[in-house]
């Protein structure tokens, strides 16, 4: 787990308060096209191999690992969380410098652990911050994993889908 490495080499606290400010996440973030697509999943669900990727499909990295949640206005934005800030884990290459960029409007939550639906309808939705947050279950390590990330982001700009406040929930 790159936080795990990045904290323990740099001597970082990770830890974080539920009320103060934006929230960390266990999440790998990264931007296709300016849009935010978080990626879950446990330890060893691939998040970072899907993510480099996607970088090397056009996308920009936010941060590995772990990402910040914050709010603007009535948007959901990621993060890059301080310290870990342009690194990647690269399993068998390390902890690896790469471009970023330090926020992005979340639209996509890309869950790793849960099993795909063939003919998902409505869209899925992952409870993250609050929101809540449009949702792709699916096998990281499928080849075609990285191309249905940017066709899932693509359908919800085309129609008009973006994270919403769930009910009784505030800033």
């Amino acid at each position: 787990m790159l936080q795990g490495h990045i904290t323990r080499h740099l001597g970082i606290d990770m830890s974080v308060e539920a009320d103060s400010g934006p929230r960390r996440i266990h999440a790998t973030g990264i931007a296709i096209d300016g849009f935010g697509v978080a990626l879950v999943g446990k330890s060893g669900a691939g998040k970072s191999d899907l993510a480099l990727r996607l970088i090397d499909r056009g996308a920009v990295l936010v941060c590995d690992d772990a990402v910040e949640l914050f709010e603007q206005g009535d948007t959901l934005w990621i993060g890059l969380c301080p310290n870990i800030d342009g690194k990647i884990e690269v399993r068998g290459l390390g902890i690896i410098a790469t471009p970023y960029i330090e926020k992005a409007p979340l639209r996509l939550v890309v869950d790793l652990d849960t099993q795909p639906e063939r003919y998902p309808d409505p869209w899925p939705v992952h409870s993250l911050g609050g929101f809540s947050v449009p949702a792709l279950h699916l096998d990281g390590f499928e080849a075609s994993a990285p191309i249905k990330v940017e066709l899932a982001l693509q359908r919800l700009l085309d129609q008009q889908i973006k994270p919403v406040r769930q009910a009784g929930s505030t800033s």
